[in-house]
């Protein structure tokens, strides 16, 4: 059975268009792979701390001592365990909110999620095969110096050993001279035929 990691990272909760996008896409990808247990992590309703000084310090202390199954590291845990990965967040100046970049820090988490080979080279220690990002934007950003996400989750896929990324977005919501309904329509459209493959 596999099992779908959903990192819900989409600070307007149910008002979110990328929640809304991501819904859609979870709700085919149940119906299409019944037996995928999908898990959601809500960033909002989590919390986690920033790595302030003090939290930076008990992490590297539990580290240091091997001790690993503490609590703190269970965001990491479940990263690394699951089969696949679906990331929802808003375009958010120019990338993704910060509850997203607290928890990327939080689980990259040296012999959990990436490791060292014998040679000093990186290597992912992540389960999952495949990292779908999905988001929404007002303008018309994907390509450009201006959206930085993409290029970071991509590189952190690598880090982690997630052979694929894909990204399912949404853009132009907020250019009046767009039909808004269409765009998320035709996103909508596209979130089901992705689900059917991913």
């Amino acid at each position: 059975m596999e099992n779908l990691l959903f990192i819900n990272a989409c600070v307007r909760g149910e008002r979110s268009r990328t929640l809304k996008l991501a819904r859609r896409f979870l709700d085919a990808y149940r119906a299409a792979h019944p037996d995928t247990v999908i898990t959601e992590r809500d960033l909002c309703a989590a919390r986690l701390q920033p790595q302030y000084p003090e939290v930076l310090a008990e992490r590297d202390a539990l580290w240091s001592a091997g001790k690993l199954e503490q609590p703190m590291f269970e965001p990491a845990w479940q990263f690394a365990a699951a089969d696949k990965l679906v990331i929802a967040a808003p375009f958010w100046d120019m990338s993704f909110p910060a509850i997203l970049k607290i928890y990327l820090e939080r689980i990259s988490v040296t012999d959990l999620t990436f490791g060292y080979s014998e040679e000093g080279a990186m290597v992912g220690l992540c389960r999952a095969s495949k990292l779908l990002y999905i988001t929404t934007r007002g303008g018309n950003y994907a390509g450009t110096p201006m959206e930085t996400a993409t290029p970071v989750l991509k590189a952190l896929c690598t880090m982690y050993g997630i052979p694929e990324f894909q990204c399912l977005d949404a853009e132009g919501l907020d250019d009046i001279r767009n039909d808004k309904e269409a765009l998320l329509a035709d996103a909508a459209r596209r979130a089901e035929a992705l689900a059917e493959v991913f």
